[in-house]
């Protein structure tokens, strides 16, 4: 059977960006088919080679993993030679991707102004801390950062603890990335209609944003903020992450009362349902720690395997807080490919994050991991891109 073409072959991109958002979102279009060429600082390569663990040849697991699908090149932005190969470039690129500070590309004559005259169709993501306008402009930002700007690290944590930090040091990128890819292909969409290309602006805090549930409404028309409430959430009870017997966690999600009332058959607790005191979503927010005392109870008595048996006999949603080694070892992971391993010349099979989405006529792949250094030329690029 013949292999399907991607659903972006043909795109082509340049992409100048560092750590960590930018090139993400170009990774997102090289995994569905678009031509990226990945522009680094001669000499130095991109600082992601030497952010993270280092693996045996010297680049890091992170450089690997998060720079799938794109071919090497090595220019420098800074000089008058570097700056005829990136606009021979552009002139040929869909897409370009670039998150330095706002006004730095201006400054070396690769503004979006400069690019747009030597491209009209050109479509450029321009990812930063606090975006292209605005008093914060020009001050530099970072994913960390942009998540205690928008109030999400303020929420982690403990109540009685200081703010915490969401798990991945890099959850305002990853999310500024997906946007910035969702953004790129509305342009290309766009460009379609009316044969112009057009500036994506993405700071780093919009994704992240975005993301707050019912938080900015709530606020603004009521004036109520919300605290840390640990692994709890405000919406609902039992909502939360419980002990078992041998010593895992399991979480279990009620959000509403009918889940509860299979949670409390589940926990032969049939007199719940006839109790105003529990019988209602209002009624166990307001008895909160009272209700996740009995869950918790409850689950405590039972290995954690029991409790997500019992729960899903019961369609409650239920399950137990795995490793990331159980994550990747699980059969649901291998049947749905939601793990890929890659040969790497010099370092062996690297089992890596599988392709987000997973379209059923023209599947994304990945094809490699993180190249060397200058793999080939800006003109060689061009002539490729060309034909």
């Amino acid at each position: 059977m013949a292999e399907r073409q991607r659903a972006l072959a043909g795109l082509k991109v340049l992409d100048l960006a560092t750590l960590l958002a930018g090139p993400f979102a170009g990774s997102i279009l090289g995994e569905h088919g678009a031509d990226v060429v990945k522009v680094e600082q001669p000499g130095v390569g991109d600082p992601l080679r030497r952010l993270g663990t280092a693996s045996p040849t010297g680049d890091t697991y992170w450089w690997f993993t998060d720079t799938r699908n794109k071919q090497m090149i090595e220019v420098d932005l800074r000089t008058d030679e570097g700056v005829g190969e990136i606009k021979a470039l552009v002139a040929e690129a869909d897409v370009v991707i670039e998150n330095f500070r706002t006004g730095t590309m201006a400054r070396w004559g690769l503004g979006y102004d400069d690019l747009v005259v030597v491209n009209s169709g050109l479509v450029q993501l321009s990812v930063t801390g606090y975006g292209q306008t605005g008093p914060l402009a020009n001050t530099a930002g970072v994913a960390r950062i942009a998540e205690a700007f928008t109030g999400m690290t303020h929420l982690t944590g403990q109540p009685d603890g200081p703010p915490g930090l969401g798990g991945s040091s890099a959850l305002a990128d990853y999310i500024c990335g997906l946007y910035g890819a969702l953004g790129v292909m509305l342009a290309i969409s766009a460009r379609h209609e009316t044969g112009r290309g057009q500036q994506i602006d993405m700071a780093l805090y919009d994704g992240v944003a975005r993301f707050l549930d019912e938080l900015v409404p709530v606020y603004t028309h009521t004036g109520q903020g919300r605290e840390r409430m640990g692994s709890e959430t405000n919406r609902s009870v039992p909502h939360n992450n419980y002990e078992a017997a041998d010593g895992r966690w399991v979480t279990i999600a009620c959000t509403n009362d009918p889940l509860f009332a299979r949670l409390a058959g589940v926990m032969e607790r049939p007199e719940f349902l006839d109790d105003d005191r529990y019988a209602t979503s209002a009624a166990r927010i307001a008895r909160r720690h009272e209700v996740n005392g009995i869950v918790a109870d409850w689950v405590a008595k039972h290995d954690a395997a029991e409790v997500v048996a019992l729960c899903a006999r019961a369609t409650v949603p239920c399950g137990v807080v795995n490793t990331v080694a159980e994550y990747v070892a699980h059969p649901q992971v291998e049947a749905r490919h939601s793990t890929v391993t890659i040969d790497v010349p010099g370092l062996g099979e690297l089992t890596v994050p599988g392709v987000v989405p997973a379209l059923s006529d023209t599947p994304g792949r990945v094809d490699r991991l993180g190249g060397v250094q200058n793999e080939t030329s800006a003109a060689a690029i061009v002539a490729r891109w060309q034909k």
